[in-house]
């Protein structure tokens, strides 16, 4: 339902009594407990379970949440993206204010991140309605997604390979406060911005990985702190300009919101106790296998099944392959390093190399 029709509804919670409210499509009027769909518990399912990864590993967010809803077939994927982006915009600023009493952000960079990825992530939803016909929308953003996906597996590769080579040579001297370079900065928020706006998925991903190579010496702390604080605004701007355009759907929202505040809460407390390496690794076989999985459903040629079909055995086998062959390729790049195929340092040590 259009965010239009909830706002005279809230000014006029102020007062009793309030009447129910309007479905502008229907025609008929939808009670407050109606916001609560069948689909309630299913969402609030996936938000906590999606939550608990995202507080143990720092990594997952929209990646693993978009696809799932989409899965479960709980809404069109423009709603979902919608939802997905507000619930982020509220569990994201809870870790922002964490890191921020710290003292982990560099806010100089973080500036500048955020110059270049708020207009872009406001522009992106607009962008797709200006151009696409409404019909083709959902084909559009399923096939955005399912990319975006790969793109966000693939960098989890590039940074492990990035420490590599950095523990091999001895670069790994910390400086968190580099100088900041303005314009590539920039463009690397303005990137972000528009995958998050168009996809919600990408706000830690693809910006952190790019800020690896642009900021080599920038400790782990100040750069997972760095990127969640221009998060904030990027997913804000995105959330808002989503919902200007699709309007936002609280059957998804607010059971998302439920499951996936308390289950980040939960993952953090016990991060340190879980191996995290291990489940990183599994969110990235996940992530490629429901990229595939988005393209095959979107219609994508090299695929082909659409119409909301997929070859559930090419995505399967897609799994095994990537649980077998990965450690394999991963293997000879550490030969090329003069390294021996397996043993230290191990991906563990790689992840906390640069810890500070």
């Amino acid at each position: 339902m259009p965010w239009q029709t909830y706002y005279p509804y809230y000014l006029c919670r102020l007062s009793t009594p309030c009447p129910p409210l309007l479905d502008q499509q229907t025609g008929t009027r939808d009670t407050v407990h109606d916001l609560f769909t069948d689909n309630a518990a299913q969402i609030v399912a996936a938000g906590f379970f999606v939550g608990v990864i995202v507080g143990v590993t720092g990594m997952g967010g929209g990646a693993l949440m978009t696809p799932a809803l989409i899965f479960l077939g709980v809404g069109h994927t423009s709603a979902i993206v919608t939802a997905d982006l507000t619930a982020a915009a509220v569990y994201k600023t809870g870790g922002a204010l964490v890191h921020s009493k710290h003292g982990s952000p560099n806010f100089h960079l973080a500036g500048w991140l955020i110059a270049g990825s708020v207009p872009m992530a406001f522009l992106g939803p607009h962008l797709v309605s200006w151009v696409v016909d409404e019909g083709d929308v959902e084909d559009l953003l399923k096939m955005c997604i399912g990319f975006a996906l790969l793109v966000a597996a693939s960098t989890y590769a590039i940074r492990l390979y990035i420490q590599l080579v950095r523990v091999r040579t001895g670069h790994l001297a910390a400086d968190d406060n580099p100088t900041i370079r303005p314009i590539p900065t920039m463009l690397v928020g303005a990137l972000g911005g528009l995958l998050v706006g168009i996809t919600s998925v990408g706000s830690g991903s693809v910006i952190m990985v790019v800020l690896l190579i642009l900021y080599p010496t920038l400790s782990a702390l100040k750069l997972v702190g760095t990127d969640l604080v221009q998060a904030v605004p990027l997913v804000l701007a995105a959330a808002i300009s989503n919902i200007m355009v699709n309007g936002l759907d609280w059957g998804i929202t607010l059971p998302l919101i439920l499951g996936s505040v308390p289950g980040t809460l939960i993952g953090a407390r016990f991060a340190a106790k879980v191996p995290q390496s291990v489940i990183r690794r599994g969110i990235v076989i996940v992530l490629t296998m429901s990229g595939v999985a988005l393209l095959d459903k979107a219609g994508w040629a090299p695929l082909g099944a659409g119409e909301d079909d997929t070859h559930p055995v090419l995505i399967g086998v897609i799994g095994l392959v990537m649980l077998v062959v990965v450690p394999v390729v991963w293997g000879f790049l550490r030969k090329r390093q003069g390294l021996p195929m397996f043993g230290a340092p191990t991906v563990a040590e790689l992840e906390g190399s640069k810890k500070g």
